[in-house]
């Protein structure tokens, strides 16, 4: 099962759901990959996110994939959002994105899942990237709620995708095809996305799961 860190389990146990309604699917791909999320965003800070990963088809995953994603800015005639991944002092880049699109962290959330899918259940990205793509366009239910992010309690709301839900080859995934995607966003919450998180067989399986952390002046 997941080990999660205190903020991790703080944050699931105050979300909550007060209602939910049908979103369809041009709506629910424009929701998760809102355009100006990062407009409103002083270019000297950073947002600071936290990745937890468990996997047990992939045990090391953990100690490579956990640790801080960092996004900060880089001004120029078309403003830049970089992000890094970062584990102690060392530092990785992850790829610089347009600024005025939205906040990458989203993209990098599902590249990931996929890569981690393919590594766990053996399947090729290929056919994995097209499942998830085509379940961000369809119907989704979006849950309205609210959560306790750095210890403020804000509305969120937040959509759950199931992208081999009726896939032929589901019960040859290795426990993967039951994958949960959960997108928590806010409006309060800088950025955008307040969580992120992917649970295979309810996380006994695999779970990846980023949270918003805080927002810091860029070192």
């Amino acid at each position: 099962m997941i080990r999660l860190t205190a903020f991790a389990l703080v944050a699931g146990l105050c979300a909550s759901v007060v209602s939910a309604s049908p979103l369809a699917g041009e709506k629910t791909y424009d929701m998760l990959f809102r355009t100006g999320t990062l407009d409103r965003i002083d270019r000297d800070a950073e947002l600071v996110y936290r990745r937890e990963v468990a996997s047990a088809l992939k045990p090391d995953a953990e100690g490579r994939d956990t640790g801080d994603i960092a996004l900060s800015f880089r001004e120029g005639e078309a403003p830049m959002a970089l992000l890094e991944f970062r584990q102690g002092s060392k530092h990785k880049a992850l790829g610089s994105f347009p600024a005025s699109v939205g906040n990458p962290v989203i993209m990098y959330f599902y590249e990931t899942v996929v890569r981690d899918m393919a590594e766990a259940a053996g399947g090729s990205p290929f056919y994995i990237r097209n499942r998830v793509k085509d379940a961000l366009i369809q119907t989704s239910d979006i849950e309205a709620g609210q959560a306790v992010v750095a210890g403020k309690t804000v509305s969120t709301q937040t959509i759950r995708l199931y992208p081999f839900a009726n896939d032929p080859n589901r019960d040859r995934m290795r426990g993967f095809g039951d994958l949960e995607l959960r997108v928590t966003m806010s409006e309060e919450v800088p950025g955008w996305y307040t969580s992120l998180v992917a649970e295979a067989s309810g996380g006994e399986i695999y779970k990846s799961e980023i949270l918003f952390d805080r927002m810091d002046d860029t070192p």
